[in-house]
């Protein structure tokens, strides 16, 4: 494969990452102001609507799920592979929840999200057993729902506008984090 063929394919990976993250600031704010009922806040570190975890988690579970949901599959298969993944996007994701909050506790001086001590199965407040769940469950959403579509919309698109959009994005995500940490 040809380096222009693999920065296209990092550019649609990275335009992926933001999509999620910005899905995940969404998902953030819908659970503290509409079902919690604590009123709005920026959810993340960055000043923008996005919350980069959630396109982290997004790339990872691609990177190692996306394939194995599209493989063809015996009748076993269809039913064991939605729980292999379902448990596949908890543990991936509980493990990059819990490394992100000693890296942002690191940088910061704690982490944005609640603490889980409250919560019955928990690690030092950082990761709890029901949280980790329902990233299990919104994996499965996320491989079996919107990353098809996402897939479909982005090539729809010419190779131009894939370049342009993350050009765009890429530069005010370097502007926040710049405006963030200089």
């Amino acid at each position: 494969m040809k380096k222009s063929e693999i920065l296209f394919i990092v550019r649609k990976y990275f335009i992926y990452f933001m999509m999620y993250a910005v899905i995940g600031w969404l998902y953030e704010v819908f659970l503290e102001v509409i079902v919690y009922k604590w009123g709005f806040s920026n959810r993340g570190v960055l000043f923008g609507p996005y919350l980069p975890v959630y396109g982290f988690g997004a790339i990872i579970f691609i990177l190692l799920f996306y394939r194995l949901s599209k493989k063809k599959q015996t009748k076993i298969d269809k039913y064991t592979t939605p729980f292999l993944i379902f448990i596949g996007c908890a543990a991936a994701a509980t493990a990059l929840e819990l490394a992100t909050s000693y890296i942002l506790e690191y940088l910061t001086g704690s982490w944005p999200w609640q603490t889980y001590s409250s919560y019955n199965i928990n690690f030092q407040g950082r990761i709890a057993l029901s949280p980790s769940i329902r990233f299990g469950l919104g994996g499965i959403l996320f491989i079996y729902l919107f990353q098809p579509i996402f897939e479909k919309i982005i090539d729809r698109l010419s190779k131009k506008t894939v370049i342009i959009i993350s050009n765009v994005v890429f530069t005010i995500i370097v502007l926040d984090l710049i405006s963030k940490f200089i």
